[in-house]
């Protein structure tokens, strides 16, 4: 690595106040499902994979989405659970580890709403639930796809109690914040997208009446740990089923959209995109999570294809995703747009790709493709 490149990086390499804890670096862990947990607990591999990443230079690590104590939470066989003696076991072990290993980490609560079909997970007979009775947009080629049971009040008041106990039990258990999935198309991002909320009373309509339940969700949270605990919010745009939709087509819209999550208590907004270099709105050249710095004031985690040259969806389909520089990412991190930088696969394909980038090894980082998807490295 060049001299030049050296100095380049160094703003990655900055540390960062999060919460109770000082981070050593920008870097972030983005969640990434393994489906390497039998019977749903997160054992001795899940808790090595996870230090190694710390040891390989990692600020902050984000655990793969695990589910509240929901029904119909798991979408996904061998997805670790957050709720349960064993599985609450587990993470501490996963915990303790990352501590050791130099690192910090926060639980990903993750439901995931409509897409589930039945017969997967720990309860395999719990029905398909979501905002309304709706086939999953992303299932929409699939003709026995089974339409979700629309959530009564009920049964959004005990998933907004679930979530708030995850919490709780994150703090419990000695993690460093915890991060609630809301994009994607689970099921908070759910009530978000019109084509799977269509209800019509306080929880359907507008933006800014789909943004509800999230906020019900955050609020129950905040209420369950210290102010000191971070919580944040991932979010994106896209969607499972229309990668191009344009959730908050406009800034006063995502205005609209952020604002009451800010307000109930989230203290970071982690904004997914498949390439974090593109321009979230037409006139500005800043990102989603530069948009969301902006309207809230809030720190904010930028994702999306940072250090590879190819976004998730080409790599799902087979091309292999190449090592790439860092000049634009780091061009805005020095500029104030975001705080902390979220990074998946190349995660996947080298644990040290943090400390490899800060040494000028960049010759030395391994190229990610889709078997890194299958093996805990």
């Amino acid at each position: 690595m060049s001299e030049t490149t050296q100095v380049n990086v160094a703003a990655l390499f900055t540390s960062h106040k999060f919460g109770r804890v000082e981070l050593s670096n920008r870097i972030v862990m983005a969640p990434m499902t393994r489906s390497h947990s039998p019977g749903n607990v997160p054992n001795d591999e899940v808790a090595a994979y996870y230090r190694r990443r710390a040891e390989g230079g990692v600020g902050l690590i984000i655990t793969e989405g695990t589910p509240p104590n929901f029904v119909g939470a798991h979408g996904y066989p061998n997805v670790p659970s957050f709720y349960g003696e064993e599985a609450l076991a587990g993470w501490k072990k996963v915990v303790n580890e990352v501590h050791s290993g130099g690192g910090f980490i926060i639980p990903q609560v993750w439901h995931v709403g409509s897409i589930r079909q039945p017969g997967v997970g720990p309860t395999p007979g719990d029905p398909s639930i979501g905002p309304s009775a709706v086939v999953h947009a992303s299932l929409a080629q699939n003709e026995d796809a089974v339409p979700a049971v629309e959530m009564t009040q009920a049964d959004i008041d005990a998933c907004v109690a679930a979530f708030g106990q995850a919490a709780k039990d994150a703090q419990a258990i000695g993690m460093d914040g915890v991060e609630i999935h809301g994009a994607h198309s689970y099921l908070i991002d759910q009530f978000f997208w019109e084509a799977t909320n269509q209800r019509t009373d306080g929880y359907g309509g507008d933006l800014a009446s789909r943004v509800r339940f999230a906020v019900e969700v955050v609020a129950a949270m905040r209420a369950n740990v210290t102010d000191d605990f971070p919580i944040v919010f991932r979010f994106s745009q896209w969607k499972q089923g229309d990668y191009s939709h344009k959730m908050a087509p406009t800034a006063a819209e995502l205005q609209t959209f952020l604002i009451p999550l800010s307000e109930a208590g989230v203290d970071y907004f982690h904004c997914s995109q498949r390439r974090f270099d593109e321009a979230e709105f037409a006139g500005s050249d800043l990102n989603l999570a530069g948009w969301s710095k902006q309207i809230t004031g809030k720190p904010s985690i930028t994702v999306g294809s940072v250090g590879l040259d190819t976004d998730f969806l080409r790599t799902y389909a087979g091309e292999k995703a190449a090592p790439t520089n860092v000049d634009d990412l780091v061009r805005r991190l020095e500029n104030d747009e975001f705080d902390l930088v979220a990074v998946g696969r190349v995660l996947l394909s080298d644990p040290a790709w943090a400390n490899k980038l800060r040494a000028g090894k960049e010759d030395d980082i391994v190229a990610f493709d889709l078997e890194h998807m299958k093996v805990l490295t």
